[in-house]
């Protein structure tokens, strides 16, 4: 880390990564020195690959995409405890619909409480991909639909490969 370098922290789950999650990279990308992907887990979003995976999915995304200032990094711990450590002053959210606003504005106040010199910055997602959301990602794969226009082809192909091994849900 360079003295003065601005660093930013974009936590998430990234089971899968989608397009969303690639617009916030990129955009974040270009609002600090240094971005930091940290791929956590959220065992109440009842992953579909391990933190291992999600790690290589999200490095092979952001190689893909040609942006040199990102790191991936996992992490199991408290966020601002994460952030810290990184020598972050930013935490990068995107914002999807008001449902996320509400959520991620009483986080913000909670981590501002935890850590009042690290700001949150909220970015609004493209509105073409306002609606993806891991979850239905996954939950449409599970039940033979097509995810192509919410990943990338390289994930469409990771989550189709899962499903093959743990096998499709309901009529298809």
């Amino acid at each position: 880390m360079t003295a003065g370098q601005r660093i930013g922290v974009y936590p998430g789950t990234f089971d899968p990564i989608t397009l969303g999650h690639a617009d916030i990279i990129r955009r974040g990308a270009k609002l600090v020195d240094r971005l930091i992907i940290g791929v956590t887990t959220n065992i109440s979003k009842s992953p579909m690959f391990s933190p291992e995976e999600r790690m290589d999915m999200v490095r092979r995304e952001v190689t893909a995409m040609g942006i040199d200032n990102v790191d991936v990094v996992g992490f199991n711990a408290l966020l601002m405890r994460f952030a810290e450590k990184q020598g972050a002053s930013v935490i990068v959210r995107g914002l999807r619909a008001v449902a996320d606003f509400e959520y991620e504005y009483q986080m913000a106040g909670m981590n501002q409480q935890l850590n009042a010199n690290i700001e949150t910055i909220f970015l609004m997602a493209d509105v073409s991909l306002q609606p993806i959301a891991s979850k239905l990602v996954k939950e449409i794969a599970l039940f033979g639909g097509d995810i192509a226009n919410f990943v990338s082809p390289t994930v469409r192909d990771d989550v189709m490969a899962r499903i093959e091994q743990t096998g499709r849900l309901g009529e298809y």
